[in-house]
């Protein structure tokens, strides 16, 4: 006998988080670390997790999203408390939006002080805060929720319609202790987080019902239908069906650009044309005029496939929806066209052909200029020709000329290899994106951005620098937003709202972190410079100089910014 008491193991908040993630098969954080959140990286890295550190918490959030578009795991993002997770809410809200799955992990002040207002360190109501911006928010308080708090949270992230979940850590609770053996078993392994929610029977029916009156039929293929990684069916019924198709700008790729049936470069025509329209996870928001107006020409029916019935009559009269998830759903109509579907016609085809032809030509001769200094087409020309010759790498692409041109420029050749402003059409995804994407990929990235888009991110080459990751990021420099030729009407000291520094160097900046920086005015110049730094494998940027006088005012979204007739005069 003896006297010795045998001390019982034990475990903390902190450990059990990790232990969750790893539980669920996460392996990567992307954050910024500070009070209450610092041992909680060290420990994660400790225990085998990756842990990207970035500059801006909102910068990491958006990393954390693309991730979680890829792999269909949700990203996860851990920031301080307040202004920390502020800036992180905003990479929520974006993902939110977008439909990307994403876990924002913030540590926050005390429950039962905030409740109080009692002043604590950045104290903030942060549950509520982001609960307009999140598809669902949730607090833990006691160390032995955290296994089924983490699991509620991945589960709300990539299921039914995914999007962005907050999830709240009081710093109390990471200090709390709980015996290991108990904590273990509160641990939650999340089975099928997303079920197959097969279509009804008869709205297929109603569907191909539709789709074999059609004489002028079309398939929009939105970034749902790339996020679904239903390819091969996708693909499939395409083809079979002989339909032509329009990918939306993140569905590039899904089939090659460069496809018989494909309709990008009679967008117009087809949009206006078209009787029939399969939406196959693509919403008729804004980027597709609502679905109404001039846009659409001639009175169309819609087939569209959503896994949110909500989503259907949202802005125009859905004559055959199809309620499921998107290869459930595509698997049926594949199954129902393999006997008595007649293709479309050759009359729609043909005209849908010649106008393609048309337009190729066209743009062919405009990309064969070779101005001085260049403009758009001509460095996107050269960019577009080095990236033919690599359909691996991943292509990030923000600005608002930049990103208007590079759309119908740069092929695409791969399903989600395109990353881009999205659904908000909103500004500085770029290096966030571009990191996230070279981290869960492991791939090369060339980051297609605008000046002023790179500068909301910019200070993440740092961080591309410190990580050693394959990325190119291409600054189209032409001197200001939209373009630098903007003058003070006053003729004062201050230059125009749109005009930045004239000739900068963005190419010094990433020098300072150790990268490799590239200088280009011509684009032999910008095909030698890509050509290196992707053969590189090592973190570079290209300071391309653009006329200041190419671009144009809000690129193609005109429309969408009314000026003041003093601003006209």
């Amino acid at each position: 006998m003896t006297d010795e008491i045998q001390a019982t193991e034990m475990t903390d908040g902190f450990h059990l988080v990790i232990d969750a993630l790893k539980h669920n098969d996460i392996d990567t954080i992307f954050g910024l670390v500070g009070i209450p959140i610092t041992d909680l990286a060290r420990l994660a890295q400790a225990e085998g997790m990756r842990f990207i550190g970035f500059r801006h918490e909102q910068h990491a959030g958006n990393a954390a999203a693309i991730a979680g578009y890829m792999t269909q795991k949700p990203g996860i993002c851990l920031t301080v408390s307040a202004p920390g997770f502020l800036n992180g809410l905003t990479a929520l809200a974006n993902a939110t939006t977008n439909c990307f799955p994403m876990i924002l992990i913030s540590g926050s002040s005390e429950r039962e002080i905030v409740d109080l207002q009692q002043g604590d360190y950045e104290e903030m109501d942060q549950l509520n805060a982001a609960k307009p911006y999140a598809k669902a928010s949730y607090r833990i308080n006691k160390a032995e929720d955290i296994g089924i708090g983490i699991a509620r949270a991945i589960r709300a992230a990539v299921s039914g319609r995914p999007g962005g979940v907050y999830l709240d850590l009081p710093a109390q609770l990471l200090g709390q202790s709980l015996d290991a053996e108990r904590g273990r078993k509160s641990l939650v392994k999340v089975v099928d987080p997303v079920p197959r929610q097969l279509p009804a029977p008869d709205s297929v029916q109603r569907a191909l019902d539709l789709l074999k009156i059609a004489k002028r039929p079309l398939i929009l293929l939105g970034k749902g239908a790339a996020y679904a990684q239903a390819d091969a069916d996708i693909r499939a019924f395409v083809e079979q069906s002989g339909i032509p198709y329009l990918p939306m700008s993140m569905a590039k790729g899904l089939l090659p650009d460069t496809h018989a049936q494909s309709a990008s470069a009679a967008r117009s025509f087809v949009l206006a044309e078209a009787d029939v329209v399969v939406l196959i996870g693509a919403r008729l928001n804004w980027l597709l005029s609502h679905g109404k107006g001039k846009t659409w020409g001639k009175p169309k029916q819609f087939i569209q496939i959503d896994i949110s019935p909500t989503e259907i009559d949202s802005n125009v009269a859905i004559a055959a929806p199809l309620i499921g998830d998107i290869g459930s759903c595509v698997s049926a109509l594949l199954a129902g066209i393999q006997s008595g579907f007649t293709k479309p016609s050759d009359e729609w085809t043909g005209a849908i052909a010649e106008r393609k032809d048309k337009n190729l030509t066209k743009m062919a001769a405009t990309l064969a200029h070779d101005p001085s200094p260049m403009n758009f087409h001509s460095a996107l020309r050269a960019i577009r020709d080095v990236l033919k010759t690599r359909p691996d790498i991943n292509v990030v692409n923000e600005g608002a000329n930049t990103l208007d041109y590079a759309r119908s420029i740069i092929d695409m050749y791969e399903p989600r290899k395109r990353f881009d402003s999205g659904t908000w059409g909103i500004m500085g995804i770029g290096m966030g994106y571009a990191i996230g994407a070279a981290v869960t990929s492991g791939l090369p990235v060339v980051a297609i951005e605008g000046d002023s888009a790179f500068g909301f991110s910019g200070m993440e080459l740092e961080t591309i620098c410190r990580y050693e990751l394959p990325v190119c990021t291409i600054v189209f420099n032409n001197n200001g937003v939209y373009r630098g030729t903007d003058v003070n009407p006053t003729g004062g000291k201050d230059v125009a709202p749109t005009v930045f520094v004239k000739n900068a160097r963005y190419d010094k900046m990433i020098e300072a972190f150790g990268g490799i920086g590239y200088h280009v005015t011509t684009p032999q110049e910008m095909t030698k410079a890509l050509q290196e730094a992707i053969a590189s494998g090592k973190p570079t940027l290209i300071n391309a100089v653009i006329d200041e006088t190419a671009g144009t005012e809000s690129g193609r979204l005109t429309n969408l910014n009314p000026q003041s007739k003093a601003a006209k005069k």
